[in-house]
């Protein structure tokens, strides 16, 4: 194992962990804040205390739980608004959402192997599935994840596929690696990845890949669709040339 770095401020990384760990939970207690970290009652109540007195987080005084504050979504806005490809991005998926009448999302990946929402676009015809900027989805059960996997060396797609972990979010969520590679593969050669059904009961979506100025991927365009109005030799046949169009518009202005 590496040496830590001199340059790492081991109490900053720690407060920025225990933010981190309010990703999955409404609030927590000290002794749930020091569990989920793995640190000591006292180094707990010490970061809890200061995110506390920065306004990052709540701690009710009846019952002592600590929740993050709105102060924490302030952390994410420079990376949301500042980044030029976003704001191009914005007028493309509103074009793909008037193209199509489906939801239309940004995801970028996170370094777990997670998708993550940065911008969606929904239909005003009806109250979608509750996904504010920052859900995280595995790239595994995503057909955004699927489309970036496919960019991946052998090598390293192996790995991942071995590595990451294979859960059935729904009754067909796929967790066999041969099947799994199989879909990759195919997004490889189609250009688009497809997810049906893996994360969200009735929901299909479809992805292309996103590239920066450099041409590296960064993020790909999804749009999601319901079933049973939708069928997914429907979906590929209208949807996957334009989600393949919009990411590749997207693109250019980068």
């Amino acid at each position: 194992m590496a040496e830590p770095s001199p340059l790492m401020i081991q109490s900053l990384e720690k407060g920025l962990a225990v933010l981190e760990s309010f990703r999955a939970h409404a609030s927590l207690t000290l002794q749930e804040i020091a569990r989920e970290n793995g640190i000591t009652m006292g180094s707990a109540q010490r970061v809890a205390y200061t995110l506390e007195q920065g306004g990052y987080l709540y701690k009710d005084p009846r019952t002592k739980r600590y929740s993050v504050t709105v102060k924490a979504v302030g952390l994410g806005y420079s990376y949301l608004y500042r980044q030029p490809l976003f704001q191009h991005a914005h007028a493309v998926l509103h074009q793909v959402n008037q193209e199509c009448g489906e939801i239309v999302n940004l995801g970028v990946p996170d370094d777990q192997d997670n998708m993550v929402f940065v911008m969606r676009v929904a239909p005003a015809r009806h109250i979608p599935e509750y996904m504010p900027v920052g859900t995280r989805i595995p790239c595994v059960a995503s057909a955004s994840g699927r489309a970036l996997w496919a960019l991946l060396p052998p090598a390293e797609l192996d790995r991942k596929l071995r590595s990451v972990a294979r859960i059935k979010h729904t009754p067909r969520s796929t967790t066999d690696i041969a099947t799994l590679r199989a879909f990759i593969d195919e997004a490889r050669r189609d250009q688009y990845a497809y997810a049906d059904e893996e994360f969200y009961a009735a929901d299909l979506n479809v992805a292309a890949v996103v590239h920066d100025d450099k041409g590296m991927p960064m993020g790909a365009l999804n749009i999601s669709v319901p079933k049973p109005r939708w069928s997914l030799e429907r979906a590929r046949g209208e949807l996957g040339p334009l989600v393949i169009r919009a990411a590749r518009a997207i693109s250019k202005h980068s």
